[in-house]
């Protein structure tokens, strides 16, 4: 069994498809609101960390994200299994030097994805096809971050390693239906209904992704 910490930074960005992963094999699963509960333990075998509608940025507004970035500076220099997801990639790439700025277009919905060479080499990333599409749901992009390894290209950078065990994906391996289409009700780019009738298509054979890629990190915990 392995002690699972999901840093969360809000009621509809949770673990989602993966704590139904964790539950299913027997794993013991934290979730901790960053935002109402500050700094997170340090004591978690693995780390997940997971979106938001707040920006790299915006430290002003939420003052919080200089502990987050401090929290994932200390979980890889513990050697602690991390996998970032969406806002959780960019605040792991700023907390190590990299850019996190405004893309120049929306994403919402699926887009082609490529693992690089390096990618497919990779113990999560390479349980991936070498060619899929990824759903995305960002405003924000990251740049890979000195010293780190890039895993997957898509329309932004969509995945890099850090060292030997911290892994960031800008892309959402996690979603469940309902939960992101509530990502949307405020208005997206594109039609909530067309959205939707793309997940009606395509998020099964994603969330066979995403369940990969979930044990797959795991065993590297």
């Amino acid at each position: 069994m392995t002690r699972v910490l999901a840093i969360v930074h809000g009621p509809d960005v949770g673990p989602e498809l993966f704590a139904e992963v964790l539950a299913e094999d027997g794993h013991e699963l934290h979730e901790w609101d960053i935002r109402l509960n500050g700094s997170p333990p340090q004591e978690a075998q693995a780390v997940l960390v997971f979106g938001g509608d707040q920006n790299v940025g915006e430290e002003l507004r939420h003052p919080w994200l200089h502990e987050e970035y401090e929290a994932l500076r200390r979980y890889v220099e513990r050697g602690t299994a991390l996998l970032g997801v969406c806002l959780g990639a960019q605040t792991l790439a700023h907390a190590f030097g990299g850019v996190v700025s405004r893309a120049e277009t929306p994403l919402a919905g699926f887009y082609e994805t490529e693992l690089t060479g390096a990618g497919a080499d990779d113990p999560v990333l390479g349980v991936l096809p070498r060619r899929f599409e990824a759903f995305n749901a960002n405003e924000y992009r990251f740049t890979v971050p000195p010293g780190a390894t890039e895993l997957a290209r898509g329309p932004v950078p969509q995945a890099f390693r850090l060292g030997g065990r911290a892994w960031a994906v800008q892309f959402h391996p996690e979603i469940r239906r309902d939960n992101v289409l509530t990502w949307f009700d405020g208005g997206s780019t594109r039609p909530v209904a067309e959205i939707a009738a793309e997940l009606d298509r395509k998020l099964g054979g994603w969330q066979e992704h995403g369940r990969r890629l979930c044990r797959a990190f795991l065993a590297q915990a």
